[in-house]
């Protein structure tokens, strides 16, 4: 059985699985199983796998019909056989050291959980602090639950916590008597957090960055979303469920927050790069988004507060219902992009 079982979801990953899966059979800590899930790729990514499969006996592959990431990261929880539970994405990596620091740091706290900080890397290679850095240290159950459950769940306009789960090392025993699966293509990280720490677990950081995530411009966070409303809705209500079912303590104003968040999301998702509607079509799209009840009661009951200028303009914009100046700056702005 190894200490640590280790899980990539790759779809059409040929670009980047190498560096990736080098990457974790080259960590200092070798007491680990590779656990490639084959997400029903059409091009060369099943072989790759195969041939690492072959190269080293640490290496598992599941070929799958393609069924999204959430799908084939619970094919790898199903099939893991370590103690300890990561997931890395296909287009990311490691630095050598990643999982030797951060076992340590279990060993030296005693925390059931580890977390480390990543640096983003852009395409050219270059490297920058993405949102907060999570100050370093131990969390016993309560403070975890306050530093990442509150965070998803109330502070999501100030941007202060992402719901990334690739920086974690979780205790596998605990994910499969808790029940926790993945659901959908997006947001799904975030629920499995709120579910994993609502039902407590302590926390030790690791202060340095020994993750990379790789900033993709193909990948579903900065594409265009055709399904996006429909996803929130559903993680929206997963989100009220956990709150009832941990007895979860939340500010009162909870879910507007959250609300506003997922607007602002919806409103920038419109104009992504992809949505095949002219200028006409997304101003009807967005004024659609604006009358959804519950999007519509946010924006009715509650005015943002604590967000960057941007975030500001764009909800004032759409409290004060201009959605063709809305539309027309987010058009110059995706023009200045290109």
């Amino acid at each position: 059985m190894p200490q640590l079982s280790v899980i990539v979801p790759a779809y059409n990953a040929r670009e980047t699985l190498k560096r990736c899966l080098d990457s974790i059979l080259g960590q200092s800590f070798r007491d680990l199983e590779l656990i490639v899930v084959d997400d029903g790729s059409t091009d060369e990514t099943p072989r790759i796998c195969d041939e690492y499969a072959a190269a080293d006996e640490r290496v598992r592959v599941l070929h799958q019909p393609n069924g999204g990431v959430s799908r084939a990261r619970n094919a790898g929880i199903d099939a893991a056989r370590g103690e300890r539970l990561a997931f890395v994405d296909a287009d990311d990596h490691l630095l050598p050291e990643a999982y030797e620091t951060m076992l340590r740091a279990l060993e030296e706290t005693g925390a059931e959980t580890v977390l480390c900080n990543f640096l983003a890397e852009a395409p050219d290679g270059t490297l920058a602090e993405y949102e907060a850095h999570v100050p370093g240290g131990f969390y016993d159950a309560g403070a975890a639950r306050e530093l990442i459950v509150h965070s998803l769940l109330c502070d999501r306009l100030q941007a202060s916590f992402n719901g990334f789960i690739w920086c974690y090392l979780f205790d596998l025993a605990k994910v499969r008597a808790a029940g926790l699966r993945f659901s959908g293509a997006y947001l799904e990280d975030e629920i499995f957090l709120i579910d994993y720490f609502g039902g407590g677990s302590s926390l030790a950081v690791v202060d340095e960055a020994l993750y990379r995530y790789c900033l993709n411009p193909a990948s579903v966070t900065r594409r265009y979303l055709p399904g996006y409303s429909e996803t929130f809705r559903r993680s929206f209500a997963a989100k009220r469920e956990l709150v009832r079912k941990h007895g979860l303590s939340v500010t009162p104003d909870w879910e507007y927050t959250t609300l506003w968040a997922g607007l602002l999301i919806a409103v920038g998702n419109e104009f992504a790069p992809g949505n095949p509607a002219g200028f006409g079509g997304k101003v009807k799209g967005l004024k659609a988004i604006c009358r959804e009840p519950d999007y519509a009661r946010a924006i009715r009951e509650h005015k943002p507060t604590g967000m960057g200028r941007n975030k500001t303009l764009v909800a004032a914009l759409v409290r004060a219902r201009a959605y063709g100046l809305l539309a027309a700056l987010y058009a110059v702005k995706n023009r200045n992009r290109g």
